[in-house]
């Protein structure tokens, strides 16, 4: 069996939390509950948090594929280091960013979904796993074969060059022979 890669499954739970502690601080502010600055708090965290989580890392093997418009998310995630590479510094600071979330109904779901993100990613950490950005390739162009420089003239099918009909205004004199005798037995 293979190797599980728990960053991964981290960084898709710690973005859809900062969805939910996002939308769960919109709701707060918006119905001005009580304790509104604690949602107020969820939507700045829930927007750090996407911006943070929405570059995938590079897996150890198989392809990567990287997420719609991730390459400047991965250049500000890059530029910070080693604080964005650990996964202990990424476990330590999502479970602190949860904490004022529970203090609120409406961000108590984004808060509890972002603790068990910090959880996955303290076990990524002790499996040894780190971030890896995303870079695109250069591509090596391979050399044209001579048969695609010069395609063929005719589209398919093609029949051999002597049987082909030749375009005639008349069409008694379009008409095609055909070489093989056809009889109804």
């Amino acid at each position: 069996m293979g190797k599980i890669e728990w960053a991964m499954w981290a960084n898709e739970q710690a973005l859809a939390s900062g969805l939910i502690l996002l939308t769960g601080g919109i709701v707060g502010v918006a119905g001005q509950f009580r304790g509104w600055q604690f949602a107020a708090y969820a939507v700045a965290a829930g927007v750090f948090v996407c911006l943070l989580e929405y570059p995938r890392s590079k897996r150890s093997k198989g392809t990567s594929v990287e997420r719609t418009g991730q390459y400047c998310f991965t250049v500000c995630v890059k530029s910070f280091g080693p604080l964005t590479r650990n996964y202990y510094v990424r476990a330590f600071l999502h479970a602190a960013i949860c904490v004022p979330g529970g203090f609120m109904l409406a961000t108590v779901l984004g808060c509890v979904c972002l603790g068990i993100a910090s959880i996955i990613y303290f076990v990524a950490a002790i499996r040894g796993e780190h971030w890896e950005p995303i870079l695109p390739r250069k591509e090596s162009r391979m050399p044209v074969a001579e048969s695609i420089k010069n395609p063929p003239q005719n589209p398919p099918p093609r029949p051999p060059a002597e049987t082909r009909r030749k375009r005639v205004d008349d069409l008694e004199d379009a008409a095609y022979d055909n070489p093989i005798s056809v009889t109804d037995n």
